[in-house]
């Protein structure tokens, strides 16, 4: 079997067994439940130059557009003069062949870069999700667990060099390297009105009376409703990198948003 070229080790990751797993298996006559054994799963990314790497090496070495190993050049144009950098991924979801990985390259090594940014880009996330739970956690999360204690993980992505990601930020952050959409664009791009609904209720100055009345019920329900905004960016102002907003993209997508072109709901 071939090995990462990174670090010479076998082209495998162990992944650690989940306790429930170790419950399940019942316990051995000394009364403890027996150590389920981790389980063996392919972890090979294989260049067009013929290099093999783990995932998590190639991000650790990554270059744009050259093996960080051989020093040949990875990346190929498309036909509409785009990069795009091709691999065999064998991975535990199998084996995916002419993967193109710049995407996902190049936002590592943006997050490598800017870590902070971690917490909104997984905020987008679940905009494009339409998880309105998910999104209420995170405006609601101060980063602490129940002792008052800040958890690491959330130091980590959110309060980073003195710089803390707090909701009004999160609300109005644009993906840098997502053509600078906002999560009302990307609650449009999924077309999730419920989503679209909560941004508006909390990151803009749309008069009270265009919301119907299930929104405010549901807002009840969650512990949530509009604070100041005055000062504030208003969402519906902010704009992609082809300059539209979230109105422009609604127009061109139609479906669930017919009936909003022109009411204010999406632009100012």
């Amino acid at each position: 079997m071939a090995a990462c070229v990174a670090c010479q080790q076998p082209l495998v990751l162990e992944l650690e067994p989940d306790e429930d797993e170790d419950v399940e298996m019942g316990t051995s006559s000394s009364g403890k439940a027996p150590a389920a054994a981790p389980q063996t799963v392919p972890d090979d990314l294989h260049l067009n130059c013929g290099c093999h790497f783990h995932w998590q090496c190639l991000l650790e070495a990554y270059q744009v557009t050259e093996c960080p190993n051989c020093g040949k050049n990875i990346a190929t144009i498309s036909s509409n003069g785009t990069q795009q950098v091709f691999c065999d991924l064998h991975n535990e979801g199998g084996l995916q062949k002419k993967l193109d990985i710049l995407p996902l390259l190049t936002e590592e090594s943006y997050l490598k870069a800017y870590p902070e940014d971690r917490k909104c880009r997984a905020f987008l996330e679940f905009c494009r999700e339409g998880d309105v739970r998910a999104i209420i956690s995170m405006l609601q999360d101060d980063g602490e667990d129940e002792d008052g204690e800040h958890d690491d993980e959330d130091m980590e992505e959110g309060q980073l060099q003195g710089r803390t990601i707090g909701p009004d930020e999160l609300l109005r952050y644009q993906d840098p390297i997502g053509d600078m959409q906002s999560g009302l664009h990307a609650a449009v791009q999924a077309g999730s009105r419920e989503v679209a609904w909560l941004l508006l209720l909390l990151a803009s100055n749309l008069d009270l009376m265009q919301f119907p009345a299930e929104v405010f019920q549901e807002a009840e329900t969650l512990g949530i409703m509009r604070g100041d905004v005055e000062g504030k960016t208003d969402i519906r102002s902010l704009k992609d990198a082809d300059g539209k907003s979230a109105e422009d993209l609604a127009k061109e997508l139609g479906g669930v948003w017919a009936g909003w072109e022109g009411t204010g709901r999406l632009t100012l």
